[in-house]
């Protein structure tokens, strides 16, 4: 899984998922030849790689043997942690056509990983109960549909989206949108209090925590539910309820296209040539989940844009890690935390390989970009709740 051997690093963990449905455990080295996967040799597998294009090489007991020894000396950053179930996995997106794409279900469908698409009645009827993995689609859990109001209320997809959205609460028995993207971030917040694994991107991290610091308030302008807000909001938001972020500022204005102080998009002066963000190092043995979610091929990945692009440092709470970021530019572009006996992960930025992904745009063709450093961690998230746990100690 280095640069220079692996042909198609995003279909590898395709092979490595596909392994694991054939009830096969397979060993992940972490931070050997840039996170390589340690597969049990069979005819079908190795077909399997051909057909997919993933470059493999085939060893013997005796290498694989001394491989691990290398791995398991206390002078070498590695670990091998066992793989042993393939993860079931959930989208939360709306059915039909969007006016954007999603990195993960682009990413997903290109390594030819299965996952299942559920909405907000399926989350309200606690389908997620049978998911080991969660991703949230390109969603705003605050009410303020994206708050595209400015640029696209006239647009009939926007009209569309907002007419199905007031229908969809309604059905469910609420009287507002706010109201029942609330609900829905409470039963994904108890999803993975409960041990689940949710991972987010662009809007869907910050809007989903602003909803949970807000349940008792209205913080939704008339244009958005047809009355006002609740008087002096800002000082009542709770950010206890949150997963990882504190003290932000909310962007009242329904036509900034901005949900809060937590987004430093606007504020970013860093030209496209030299917005890169740098992965964490972390110890493979004493810290395996951060390190097992960095793993690639280089330690530097090209930055991108997203409405949620990069967060403030200073707004994120103490307990979750930031694995990676631009520390020239003073932001946090990917962080990751534990919520009861669960995991969140959320990564800024819209699409890894368009830098300014805009509305109508076409979608990237991962076919042309096969070693994706940033599509690689998306994967590794995928991957991650496949791991061995070990038992605590008493």
């Amino acid at each position: 899984m280095d640069a220079e051997s692996q042909d198609n690093h995003l279909k590898s963990y395709g092979i490595a998922y596909w392994v694991l449905n054939q009830n096969q455990n397979i060993k992940w080295l972490l931070n050997y030849r840039g996170g390589s996967f340690l597969l049990p040799n069979s005819e079908n597998t190795t077909k399997e790689c051909h057909i997919r294009g993933v470059s493999y090489e085939l060893i013997s007991d005796a290498k694989a043997a001394e491989i691990l020894q290398e791995i398991s000396s206390p002078s070498q950053n590695m670990e091998s942690v066992v793989l042993e179930k393939a993860p079931r996995i959930a989208v939360y997106s709306p059915s039909g056509k969007q006016p954007w794409d999603d990195a993960v279900t682009l990413v997903l469908t290109y390594a030819e990983i299965p996952y299942d698409i559920i909405y907000d009645t399926e989350v309200l009827n606690d389908a997620l109960l049978v998911y080991d993995w969660l991703h949230l689609h390109h969603e705003d859990f605050t009410g303020q549909y994206g708050k595209f109001y400015r640029a696209y209320r006239n647009a009939a997809w926007y009209i569309e989206q907002q007419k199905e959205a007031e229908a969809l609460a309604h059905q469910l028995g609420y009287d507002k949108v706010s109201q029942e993207k609330l609900a829905v971030a409470q039963k994904i917040k108890d999803y993975v209090l409960g041990g689940g694994f949710m991972f987010a991107m662009c809007s869907a991290t910050d809007s989903f925590d602003i909803a949970l610091s807000a349940q008792a308030l209205d913080i939704c302008e008339p244009m958005f539910d047809s009355d006002g807000t609740s008087p002096n909001y800002q000082a009542q938001l709770d950010f206890s309820k949150t997963f990882a972020f504190k003290e932000f500022i909310l962007e009242r204005d329904p036509n900034i296209y901005e949900f809060s102080s937590i987004d430093l998009t606007s504020t970013r002066r860093i030209p496209k040539e030299s917005d890169y963000f740098t992965l964490m190092d972390y110890s493979a043995k004493w810290d395996p989940i951060p390190t097992m979610l960095n793993q690639n091929h280089t330690a530097l990945v090209k930055g991108f844009m997203g409405q949620t692009t990069a967060y403030n440092p200073t707004q994120i709470k103490s307990n979750v890690l930031v694995l990676g970021e631009n520390k020239i530019n003073g932001e946090a572009r990917y962080i990751h935390g534990v919520k009861g006996k669960g995991f969140f992960t959320f990564y800024g930025g819209h699409d890894p390989e368009d830098y300014t992904h805009r509305v109508g745009d076409p979608k990237t063709e991962l076919e042309l970009h096969p070693t994706s450093p940033g599509y690689r961690l998306i994967l590794n998230n995928v991957l991650f709740p496949a791991a061995k746990k070990k038992k605590q100690k008493t």
